[in-house]
C-alpha cells in the first residue's frame, strides 16, 4: 500500500468516526418536542394513543416509534434517535407520519 493510499484510508476512517460522534452528540438525551417544526411537519406525537385517527388515516393501532424501521435503538429502549427528525430522540411510545413497520 502506498503512503498516499494509506493516508487516505486513515483520513477516511477518521472522518467516519467524526461523523458518528457528531450524530451521537446531537442526541443530547432530551426527546424531541411535539412543537419542534420538523416534528410538527411529520405529525409527531410523543404518545401514539393520542394520534388523531381522523386526520392521520395511515395510523394503525400498535404502530409506534419503537417498532418503526427508522428507530435507531432497541425496541425496548424508552427513546432513541430518529433520522427523520434530524437524529433527535423520539420516545418509543411515539408516532409520526414517517412510520414504516420494521421488517
Amino acid at each position: 500500500m502506498s503512503a498516499s493510499r494509506r493516508a487516505f484510508v486513515i483520513s477516511l476512517a477518521g472522518l467516519a468516526s467524526n461523523l458518528f460522534l457528531v450524530n451521537v452528540a446531537r442526541a443530547d438525551g432530551t426527546p424531541v418536542s411535539e412543537s419542534d417544526p420538523a416534528a410538527m411537519a411529520l405529525g409527531y406525537k410523543a404518545n401514539a394513543s393520542q394520534v388523531d385517527k381522523a386526520k392521520f388515516k395511515n395510523y394503525m393501532p400498535g404502530d409506534k416509534c419503537s417498532n418503526c424501521q427508522f428507530y435507531q435503538g432497541a425496541a425496548s429502549a424508552a427513546s432513541a434517535p430518529c433520522p427523520l427528525l434530524g437524529g433527535k430522540l423520539v420516545l418509543g411510545e411515539g408516532w409520526c407520519q414517517g412510520y414504516a413497520k420494521k421488517a
